[in-house]
């Protein structure tokens, strides 16, 4: 399996996430399977196959969760050497030289991507066309609404 870049905050979410599942989310579902056993006939047992579809949720995202942790490359931004450039981890501000809109935008793994959260994905159509380039630079970007055009304002390593 390919490694997956993370910044240090997405592997801590992702950590934090696998110890939720782990410590609270398994006991809890293991209970509610017990508890359904009690009440006997499990043949028709409604609660008995919730708790078990929810436990191989669970299962399933632990078991992702580890695979992707193990093979997570995780970058700081702030400790590589970029020069100024846009790299993976970095925020980078812009503007829309068509309508005059500014934004800001870290570059993230695709797990942590959150465009709310200002948070967009290293293989996003936008980051893609802003990866090495400079404050001043013009990006174009081929998104699906057609071409836009951004310049680069300012990046920084946070």
């Amino acid at each position: 399996m390919a490694t997956i870049p993370l910044t240090l905050r997405g592997a801590e979410l992702l950590k934090d996430e696998l110890h939720r599942l782990k410590t609270v989310e398994r006991p809890a579902v293991i209970n509610s399977i017990a508890e359904a056993r009690a009440q006997g006939d499990l043949s028709e047992n409604a609660e008995y196959d919730a708790a078990r579809e929810r436990q191989g949720f669970i299962e399933g995202r632990i078991a992702e969760l580890e695979s992707k942790l193990s093979n997570a490359q995780i970058i700081n931004p702030r400790e590589v050497e970029a020069d100024g450039r846009v790299v993976f981890g970095a925020t980078v501000e812009l503007e829309d030289l068509e309508s005059g809109d500014k934004v800001t935008y870290q570059i993230v793994g695709e797990d942590e991507a959150d465009l709310k959260q200002g948070k967009i994905s290293v293989s996003s159509p936008i980051a893609r066309a802003l990866i090495s380039r400079v404050a001043g630079d013009v990006a174009t970007v081929l998104a699906p609404g057609g071409e836009r055009e951004y310049e680069v304002l300012d990046v920084r390593y946070e």
